[in-house]
């Protein structure tokens, strides 16, 4: 086919196909993209080969000899590209962002973790670079062109005009869809991955500019907003029902509600922590808020009550901002505060960002005896890890302030078999099924050490915390979950409920309570502070006290999804939360008709969300706490 050459076909053209027909069905069949019409099936079709034409067309610009090096090296990065989103996309359902490629230094500790992400067919997606590679060193004069300026110029012309072709039809399905930074979702089967990663450099390089042009003149319309949630501390009739008293916070790693009062293979899963709920306060519907930042976004949102970022974790981007977090405020009130945690220092820039709020001690990994006898993936098992923190515990001045972060139910959820005391779940996800093992495991941790907290004499005089930090088992294993809650099928209402994690409040000497209200991990500090009769009138944070009858009508997903009293919204989809039944769609972005307009009883509270999550982000990236004194507010 290549020896006579006026026949050939360039070889950007071969690229441009052989890349798009693998980056698509990587879209189709390797992410879990939802696709509600048959205008977004075309869309996320034609944006490969769109994307991809556009790039390798560039060579044509390009002297001859120079061709054939720009598509195979062009060739070889987009399919790293490519690949290092499909690993991510594998354990988060997300997108690689700017501000996680800077978090590159948690990579030396994923381990395990990020060998189960890597699947022997991958070697398949690497099959274009090889025929292009051949091709490229095999038929060198054949395959490059010689354009003269014109024709160079139509064939870009010709890439530029599919691309604005391309945004159009995206325009058209997904109006204003440039300002949907929340939904990385939407925004990758509309323009691409590669498009999409041009627009995510282009935004962060904003967000890095808000800093250099803020003023703080924003500041007094957020302080307005936040004061007209305050609630008044005298109504709460818990308000200092913890004064003086250590707090033990404990987070619960990947557990999510669903574990929580339910069996596998007749056998309670959380034996000790269902027992729990007799004599702790409960949360029944209680939410995880966290973003990419996961681990990390839960311990922000929990000092901080403001929501993480969009993209990236707050603790790297943003770990030298001025705050106001809970371990300062106590340390005015003569708390000492501390994190235990059995990995690296520098995990999530933890080091950084515990000075900066104000955290006195952090017990990293180098504070634990680890052997290979007791190591789990990320570091040390929860029992041990328990286990070995009580002396420091003990030595730490009192009242004091902690945090215990488990690791043993963490991805890939890998557990010895003499440590397992339940079953593995039988399913097509091998995540979901050692799920079940690690949790019954965190579970008995914890258990021993509520025990070794009463021999040691630190329980009486505390209240004790308990919290899943984020999901555990994310979209991507749908079809295992839906087999184990006995589901046709997870819907996106489904999904929204999945995000539930359990969340306990442990007053030794205090009556139990199961708690139906809607809360989230933003409330934390707020009721907290409470609980230890702390004035907090004069912080600013998103969050409303747990225990007061006057909450905030709905709880923010970082997405853009909300729960309220009656209704949860996400990907465009309003339900009735009891029942689950879907209310209205607002597929385009805007209401349909006028039937729809009535019946869309979400749309008010979603502008409201969208407010928060836009004031909680101008403070995040303005810095804006450096122009507000909290001693003196006023």
């Amino acid at each position: 086919m290549f020896q006579r050459k006026e026949y050939n076909v360039p070889l950007y053209v071969v690229a441009s196909i052989l890349f798009g027909i693998k980056t698509y069905i990587v879209y189709r069949f390797l992410f879990n993209i939802e696709l509600d019409n048959f205008l977004q099936e075309v869309i996320l079709f034609i944006n490969p080969f769109v994307s991809a034409f556009f790039v390798f067309a560039i060579s044509v610009w390009l002297k001859k000899q120079n061709q054939m090096k720009f598509i195979r090296y062009t060739t070889l990065i987009g399919s790293l590209i490519l690949y290092f989103n499909l690993v991510f996309y594998r354990n988060f359902t997300d997108f690689l962002t700017i501000p996680v490629l800077f978090q590159g230094s948690n990579a030396a500790d994923l381990g395990t973790s990020a060998l189960a992400l890597i699947h022997i067919p991958d070697i398949l997606l690497f099959c274009d670079l090889a025929v292009i590679w051949y091709l490229s060193k095999k038929y060198d004069g054949e395959l490059s062109v010689s354009y003269e300026k014109r024709k160079r110029a139509l064939t870009l012309s010709l890439a530029i005009a599919f691309l604005l072709g391309n945004y159009i039809l995206a325009e058209i399905e997904r109006p204003q869809l440039l300002q949907r930074t929340f939904d990385r979702e939407y925004l990758v089967k509309n323009i691409g991955i590669f498009n999409y990663h041009i627009y995510d450099i282009a935004q962060q390089s904003r967000s890095q500019a808000q800093r250099v042009f803020a003023d703080g003149n924003q500041l007094p319309e957020i302080v307005e907003y936040v004061k007209g949630d305050t609630v008044n501390q005298d109504e709460n009739n818990l308000f200092g029902v913890a004064e003086d008293k250590n707090v033990i916070f404990i987070s619960l790693e990947s557990v999510q509600s669903f574990v929580i009062n339910n069996t596998l293979h007749g056998e309670e899963i959380t034996p000790f922590l269902n027992d729990l709920i007799d004599d702790s306060y409960y949360f029944e519907n209680f939410y995880h808020q966290t973003e990419q930042g996961k681990t990390s976004d839960s311990e922000f949102l929990v000092e901080n009550g403001m929501y993480p970022l969009p993209s990236g974790a707050v603790y790297f981007t943003h770990g030298q901002n001025k705050y106001n977090a809970t371990p300062e405020i106590l340390g005015e009130e003569g708390y000492t505060s501390a994190v235990f945690h059995a990995n690296n220092e520098s995990f999530w820039n933890r080091d950084v960002m515990y000075e900066n709020i104000g955290i006195d001690h952090f017990y990293d990994v180098e504070s634990y005896q680890v052997t290979d006898e007791n190591k789990v993936g990320w570091g040390l098992k929860d029992k041990d890890f328990f286990e070995q923190s009580i002396k420091y515990l003990q030595a730490l001045e009192e009242p004091y302030y902690t945090r215990f972060i488990t690791l043993t139910n963490h991805y890939p959820f890998d557990l010895a078999e003499e440590d397992a005391t339940i079953a593995k779940f039988d399913s097509n996800s091998k995540t979901l099924n050692q799920y079940f093992q690690t949790v019954r495991y965190t579970d008995e941790a914890v258990e021993n050490f509520f025990e070794q907290l009463k021999i040691a004499g630190e329980y009486e005089d505390s209240i004790i915390v308990l919290m899943g930090d984020h999901y555990g088992i994310s979209d991507f294993h749908n079809k295992a979950m839906a087999q184990y809650l006995e589901k046709d099928e997870i819907t996106a209402y489904d999904q929204v409920q999945l995000q539930r994690v359990p969340m306990y409040i442990h007053i030794p000497g205090e009556g139990g309570k199961v708690i139906s209200n809607i809360a989230g991990q933003i409330d934390v500090k707020p009721t907290l502070l409470n609980l230890l009769g702390i004035d907090n009138s004069g912080d600013i944070n998103f969050g409303t006290d747990l225990f007061s009858a006057d909450k905030k009508e709905f709880v923010a997903l970082r997405d853009g999804s909300f729960v309220s009293d009656d209704y949860i919204y996400t990907k465009d989809q309003c339900f009735d939360r009891e029942t689950g039944e879907l209310i209205s769609i607002d597929s385009s972005g805007l209401l349909n008709n006028e039937e729809d307009e009535a019946n869309n009883v979400c749309t008010p509270i979603k502008e409201k969300v969208q407010t928060e999550l836009s004031y909680s982000d101008e403070i995040i990236y303005g810095d804006l706490f450096r122009f507000y004194d909290f001693n003196n507010p006023e």
